[in-house]
């Protein structure tokens, strides 16, 4: 199976969520999507990473990005670790995860969207399926693939940086203009002669 590209169209699948089942293409509908994918449950950055979006929930809401996740286990676990990230992350700041996350225990979706553990031979399940590396898909409204990025199962994303390179994709598309080096939303863009013709 070819890997996916920037510019292609995110494939579509039906699958079990904490929120119900879901078709991917009609719940993103009109919104910009973020897909990202975790190795396991209850694993200790995983836990992190889901208790920062949860936080994070306004800044992709005033962007108009829906989040999801995907996991290699089943609904029961999620749900348990939703509760255990909702109680533990209540310690520290409000946390409230929102978002659904998808079952993935057979490796469907991660094997459609090539998100599998192919470098470590020990990151795999009591059935000998890999687990998933934490891999990052953008999607806008068209159902587009706009960014990747996969990161080793050791290594927790930065979600300054995905939120980032959304408002620059978000500005990009409104204004046909392109963003330097470190951009941040409010600095200056570069605008292309184009836009004047």
């Amino acid at each position: 199976m070819p890997s996916l590209r920037l510019g292609n169209i995110a494939p579509d699948f039906e699958a079990e969520t904490t929120h119900g089942n879901i078709k991917f293409h009609d719940w993103i509908g009109d919104s910009w999507a973020v897909l990202f994918s975790h190795p396991g449950d209850f694993t200790p950055v995983c836990t992190t990473e889901l208790a920062e979006v949860a936080r994070r929930a306004p800044d992709f809401a005033k962007r108009n990005v829906k989040v999801i996740g995907i996991s290699a286990n089943g609904l029961d676990d999620h749900k348990k670790w939703v509760q255990d990230i909702n109680e533990w992350g209540s310690k520290f700041a409000p946390t409230s995860v929102e978002f659904p996350i998808i079952a993935d225990g057979e490796r469907k979706v991660s094997t459609l969207y090539d998100m599998l553990d192919e470098q470590d031979a020990t990151n795999r399940d009591a059935k000998g399926l890999p687990f998933t590396i934490r891999t990052v898909f953008i999607i806008d409204p068209k159902k587009t693939i706009r960014l990747t990025i996969a990161y080793p199962a050791s290594t927790g994303r930065n979600f300054d940086e995905i939120i980032r390179v959304i408002d620059s994709l978000q500005i990009g598309d409104k204004y046909r203009v392109t963003t330097p080096v470190n951009w941040k939303k409010g600095d200056d863009v570069i605008v292309h002669p184009y836009c004047f013709q």
